[in-house]
């Protein structure tokens, strides 16, 4: 018997009814012969681990521009954090941990430089209209791997576009990133906006931390234990009334505080213009696009979407490195 049959077997006898068996997945949109040891969404896992936008992620920013320390999260610490999360989750429920930990390392992976700041300005610009979970999806359906994208499971690109606040996920699976990611992201804006001096710890609503706790380790853990109580035996991914109402109070706070808060994003409007500059100018010199990119537009895609594609995949230091490039006269870069 090969290793995946064996594990294959496992599962069956070992998961959850809920969860989502390697064996019943919906497949790739372009058949694949199996791997004799891996199962389809830990291969899934490990393509997604090895491309190129994955790497690229150390250098986008989480929350902060260029923070002054090394311990604030960037867009890769955070995806590691609701992949931690979610794994917790799902290996307590019994469920495809692999699935689970396939759509949390994906999830963000069409994020583009500046986090949300650039989200907005490409979202702006661009007469199509851009978010980072369907770029995330176009990146793993067609622009890694040299326009063949990683042709990942069903399940997994699933995960990933839904993995949004409004997003209704197929499996169990994806419904536990979808909250794992609320979960990470708000506890560890809190550790860094308190790192940062935006907060402290007691300015955080008490009406909220009476009932998550005081350290983000003591919330994490709240709402961790009351997703898996309030999840066992059944065929959904909930929190309790009074768990989940603290949690989205927490962070409308954070977007009152800390996401909308002069001092925390005091250099958002340069990103989001420097990013406008360099749209624009890619639209009037579509012969400066990369070849790869120049051929996508030839082979039908709108100069608009390729362009978006281009800019979103730069880290937030390449950006600034085209940015003066094109824009900043020679002698003043001395």
């Amino acid at each position: 018997m090969l290793i995946r049959e064996e594990m294959e077997k496992y599962e069956e006898e070992h998961l959850s009814r809920f969860a989502s068996k390697s064996v019943d997945t919906r497949g790739r949109e372009r058949y694949e012969e199996q791997c004799d040891i891996r199962t389809c969404y830990q291969r899934d896992r490990d393509r997604i681990i090895h491309c190129k936008a994955f790497r690229r992620l150390k250098h986008k920013t989480q929350v902060f521009l260029a923070p002054a320390g090394d311990h604030y999260r960037t867009r890769l610490t955070h995806t590691l954090e609701v992949s931690q999360i979610a794994r917790t989750v799902a290996r307590a429920l019994r469920l495809n941990e692999d699935l689970t930990e396939a759509v949390a390392l994906g999830h963000d992976l069409g994020h583009t430089p500046f986090g949300h700041a650039g989200e907005a300005a490409l979202n702006e610009v661009c007469d199509e209209g851009f978010s980072h979970y369907r770029q995330s999806i176009r990146v793993v359906e067609l622009l890694e791997n040299k326009g063949q994208g990683l042709n990942l499971t069903w399940e997994v690109r699933n995960g990933i576009v839904n993995h949004r606040t409004s997003g209704n996920p197929s499996t169990l699976e994806g419904k536990i990133v979808r909250l794992s990611d609320k979960m990470a992201y708000i506890n560890h804006d809190i550790d860094d906006a308190i790192r940062g001096k935006i907060i402290t710890e007691e300015d955080l609503p008490e009406e909220y931390t009476d009932v998550l706790g005081n350290s983000k380790n003591n919330r994490l853990n709240t709402m961790i234990h009351d997703i898996i109580k309030n999840s066992v035996g059944v065929n959904d991914i909930v929190m309790s009334h009074d768990i989940a109402a603290a949690m989205q109070g927490l962070r409308k706070f954070m977007f009152d505080n800390v996401y909308h808060n002069p001092v925390a994003k005091e250099q958002e409007t340069k990103a989001k213009s420097m990013l406008t500059f360099l749209y624009e100018y890619y639209i009037e010199h579509i012969e400066k696009l990369p070849e790869e990119y120049q051929c996508r537009i030839e082979s039908g895609h709108s100069v608009g979407r390729v362009v978006c594609d281009y800019i979103a995949g730069m880290t937030d230091q390449y950006s600034v490195e085209k940015f003066n490039e094109i824009f900043v006269p020679t002698f003043w870069k001395i």
